[in-house]
């Protein structure tokens, strides 16, 4: 029985995705160390550091099917770590002794390091996807309910009308943030670690560098200005980075999942026969997506936590805080490859009830746009004696639970300086959601036009 959600039959589609999780398997981990192994040969070949048909050998050999993973189970519990049984099982398979030539004047971490950005090159590629297609969601949504008027929340209480399309704009801003971020750090996530015992590519004499430079262009990794053995920011700021991007997706989710309460009741998750249904309640149709995206962000933000302790590293190779990645790592992209999933899903098929926002915006007799009574009256008897003025007015609408409408119309204070057809206009929550619709395209446009 699987110890993990991340392993589980069962719940392994809830918590991650497919392809994420194919990304950080066992046999796909081998698979990119193996390439740097089969490219460190061949570049060592082409500066002739090690013979060619040794590297032939070697690239032909280093591929997961022909290293014998029995053995190499077995190596790893013998020495902890898996590149020594990775070389050996290399050896062994290649043919007349031209296996040995393999890992000339690396280091196990060199390797380790230099798989791992081949995977989170593969692996920022798929959320780069997601997020875009995430984005489009977004501005689709945006655009549809620009002018669709929907009651803006503060502290859990209607505050002012804003519109839906707008709320959609806020969204889509943070996920396009985390697009422009990911832009910006993916070339310190994915550098070529190359570098020898201490650092110093020592074993390979004055041609390291060079070795370290071809290598880099082999397997497509950025190049890096010094070895990063124990300066583990990058990998650290690539998992701050899920760990915000999980907390975007939580807090749209959480607003879909207030949404649906029954009071409430303005936006939905997509509906399928079953889905989100209850044991014993057959009314109730649960916002599943929304409680994954926030299980996720919070068990990501422990592994940031991790990563950043893990930072603290010992001199030029650490005696131990590089094992906290192998932990935090994998289990924060899986996640996140989930939470993608899950977000991607449940944005594309949202049902979006207008009526019931309209609705709600009555629910409060007017006084969702008291603000608006009280900037109307501001020019006429000051901001602050204005406020005092409507908020009075507020109170004996809630005791006497009339319209705000109704009472500021008997107001003789008031109706001096305002026309009843004044006040019929400045209670209209639709005519209040002040420039949410240039927000919405402004920030349309800014999509439109960024390049990646």
């Amino acid at each position: 029985m699987p110890s993990s959600v991340f392993d589980s039959d069962i719940y392994k589609n809830l918590f991650g995705d497919a392809k994420m999780r194919r990304i950080f398997s066992d046999e796909n981990q081998i698979q990119m160390q193996l390439e740097v192994e089969a490219g460190l040969a061949r570049v060592q070949a082409r500066l002739g550091i090690i013979p060619q048909d040794a590297a032939d050998e070697i690239s032909a050999k280093a591929k997961f099917e022909h290293l014998d993973y029995e053995m190499f189970q077995k190596g790893v519990a013998r020495v902890y770590y898996p590149i020594l049984p990775l070389v050996e099982g290399i050896v062994a398979a290649c043919d007349d002794g031209l296996g040995e030539y393999s890992h000339w004047g690396a280091t196990t971490q060199d390797i380790m390091d230099s798989g791992l950005s081949l995977q989170l090159r593969d692996a920022l590629t798929l959320i780069d996807d997601e997020l875009a297609a995430i984005s489009n969601i977004l501005v689709r949504l945006a655009k549809k309910y620009r002018d669709t008027p929907l009651a803006g929340r503060s502290h859990l209480q209607q505050a002012l009308p804003i519109t839906f399309g707008y709320k959609a704009a806020v969204w889509l801003s943070g996920i396009e943030r985390h697009r422009t971020r990911l832009s910006e750090f993916r070339s310190r996530a994915t550098q070529l670690q190359f570098s020898g015992a201490a650092g110093t590519l020592a074993s390979l004499g004055d041609k390291g560098l060079d070795v370290q430079d071809a290598l880099a262009d082999e397997l497509g990794l950025e190049r890096p200005e010094i070895t990063w053995h124990t300066m583990r920011d990058n990998v650290a700021e690539t998992t701050n980075f899920l760990g915000l991007l999980t907390g975007t997706l939580a807090k749209i989710g959480t607003d879909v999942l207030m949404s649906m309460q029954t009071e409430v009741g303005e936006i939905f998750e997509p509906f399928a026969p079953g889905r989100g249904a209850s044991s014993t309640m057959p009314q109730k149709r649960n916002p599943v997506s929304s409680e994954l995206l926030i299980v996720a962000a919070k068990a990501a933000r422990q592994n940031v936590a991790m990563m950043l302790d893990g930072m603290i590293q010992d001199h030029e190779r650490a005696s131990g805080p590089w094992h906290v990645e192998w932990l935090a790592l994998p289990q924060t992209f899986i996640l996140t490859g989930g939470a993608l999933s899950q977000a991607r899903e449940m944005l594309d098929g949202l049902v979006i009830d207008a009526d019931r926002m309209r609705a709600n915006l009555d629910i409060t007799n007017g006084m969702i746009v008291s603000e608006a009574v009280m900037m109307g009256l501001a020019p006429y008897m000051g901001r602050q004696v204005a406020h005092d003025v409507v908020y009075d007015v507020c109170r004996d609408a809630m005791a006497q639970d009339r319209p705000l409408r109704e009472l500021l119309c008997e107001l003789p204070e008031i109706t001096k300086h305002l026309t009843a057809e004044q006040i019929s206009d400045l209670c209209d929550p639709a005519g209040y959601v002040g420039q949410a619709g240039e927000m919405v395209d402004r920030m349309l446009a800014r999509v439109a036009t960024t390049k990646r």
